[in-house]
């Protein structure tokens, strides 16, 4: 009896690790077209765009006539924004579910064109792809050195955190 109990007892412990693991699995990954030195940030904010990437969720936040959609991927009238070699604004200082709290100021901050300081994607853009797949393609870029660069509370530098 005290076999079978032993038994018992180690296959639902291995059961459950193995569970355990197979949930765990890419939560909060950045995606390859993210840029390089921010793996403990949640969100991008698309300037280009005006819509916000949720790295935690993998999903893009963006207004949908007044409301705040969530979805795996862009919308389709974004289909040909490339996001490997789109800006994107790391936000640095914030925490919690609504990004878009913040839009206001994150619209006058990093207006359509803004681009801070260059960047590096995590990936490489895969080869007969323009990155307009509207989610999680691998892409490399570099971003240009012009208009606005740095606001206090956000980080835009390759790879600097503060």
């Amino acid at each position: 009896m005290k076999k079978l109990v032993f038994a018992s007892v180690l296959f639902m412990s291995v059961f459950f690790a193995q569970a355990q693991v197979s949930v765990n699995v890419n939560i909060g990954t950045p995606p390859n077209w993210g840029p390089q030195g921010y793996d403990d940030s949640r969100y991008y904010y698309l300037p280009d765009i005006d819509v916000y990437y949720d790295i935690n969720q993998n999903v893009f936040i963006y207004d949908n006539g007044g409301k705040w959609m969530r979805e795996k991927r862009l919308p389709s009238r974004y289909r040909n924004y490339d996001l490997y070699s789109g800006y994107k604004v790391v936000l640095t200082d914030y925490r919690g579910d609504a990004p878009y709290y913040y839009h206001a100021k994150h619209i006058k901050s990093y207006p359509k064109g803004y681009v801070g300081k260059p960047q590096k994607n995590r990936g490489e853009k895969p080869k007969g792809n323009n990155g307009n797949h509207y989610g999680n393609d691998k892409g490399k870029s570099k971003g240009n050195n012009s208009k606005k660069q740095s606001d206090k509370n956000h980080d835009h530098s390759n790879g600097n955190h503060r």
